[in-house]
């Protein structure tokens, strides 16, 4: 059985840096990304739009394809969505290993938001994991662009997988999640 991949691959009109892409977001973090309108009628925060809808973005697909891929060692990218897929699944992984196991929904909210605010490295630097499937950016512009955009990324995914993991306010984040801490997606980490 193949992995799942991005839905946003038929998306031509999309803005590469590298080979990178930067795909609308619906988001209220400042940065780069075109901003998607909200869900109409409005959605509990730890859902997703319905895949149709012109709300989903490619963080909500990350999401939910985050743990059927997470089983995957292969990958065959396709185009420069799947590229973004990668990375989110990634980023995902990283996030889930800073949860505390203890505490409330402050605490993980803190270590999530503080996990995707720390340095990182993109496309071209030497500590990142997947410099084999990536271009480096052109120009020191484009490389500050796409930093801004995988911080806006970043920050975005932890805000919504905060919402996920303390679905319910029961101040316990969901076993259904941290049982997938451990695994990592092409054997890879960020």
């Amino acid at each position: 059985m193949p992995a799942y991949h991005s839905i946003f691959l038929q998306d031509t009109d999309v803005r590469l840096i590298a080979n990178f892409p930067l795909l609308p977001l619906r988001t209220r973090t400042r940065g780069p990304a075109y901003t998607l309108p909200s869900p109409t009628p409005p959605i509990p925060p730890h859902e997703s739009p319905d895949p149709d809808s012109e709300s989903y973005d490619a963080l909500d697909e990350i999401l939910s394809l985050y743990r059927a891929n997470t089983f995957f060692r292969n990958f065959e990218i396709k185009g420069p969505a799947d590229r973004l897929l990668i990375y989110g699944i990634l980023c995902v992984g990283e996030l889930l290993g800073k949860v505390p196991k203890v505490g409330g929904g402050r605490e993980g909210e803190k270590a999530l938001m503080n996990a995707a605010l720390d340095q990182f490295a993109i496309p071209g630097d030497a500590a990142f994991p997947l410099n084999q499937a990536f271009e480096a950016p052109r120009d020191r512009q484009d490389a500050e662009t796409l930093r801004q955009y995988i911080s806006q990324v970043r920050q975005e995914l932890a805000i919504r997988l905060v919402a996920r993991l303390y679905a319910g306010n029961s101040g316990t984040p969901s076993k259904w999640w941290l049982s997938f801490t451990k695994r990592k997606f092409m054997g890879k980490a960020l």
